[in-house]
């Protein structure tokens, strides 16, 4: 339903290096960049980061989050532990989370910026 995702950043550089080392554990690349802005992706970019300098910094209680699909459960622990590397902290440790469905496998961070990510994948009776 969604094609993809643009997030405001007030430091493009920086959070390119660091999306760029965080999303690879998850199968992403850097695909475009432009002028002002970068895009993700595995086939073509649907996760952007938007350079807006005036931005202030995003409020850990703004409600923003967002989930990306990850191939396999080490590749969401590695997801968790390049953000730990890159600056960011943990906001829920790589794990099975049957409260939500069977099988959801997923990590939770906070990013250096503020914004909580997720990652996530779905095993079969795996825990």
């Amino acid at each position: 339903m969604i094609d993809h995702v643009s997030i405001g950043v007030r430091y493009l550089a920086a959070c390119g290096r660091f999306y760029e080392a965080v999303l690879a554990a998850i199968g992403y690349t850097r695909l475009v960049v432009r002028p002002g802005t970068i895009g993700f992706g595995k086939k073509y970019p649907d996760f952007w980061l938007n350079e807006r300098g005036a931005m202030p910094p995003s409020d850990p209680d703004s409600g923003t989050h967002f989930c990306l699909r990850a191939p396999s459960v080490e590749a969401v622990q590695a997801f968790h532990a390049a953000t730990m590397a890159g600056g960011g902290t943990s906001d829920g440790a790589p794990g099975s989370r049957p409260e939500y469905i069977a099988g959801y496998y997923a990590a939770f961070v906070r990013v250096p910026e503020g914004n909580k990510v997720e990652a996530v994948t779905f095993t079969a009776g795996r825990g």
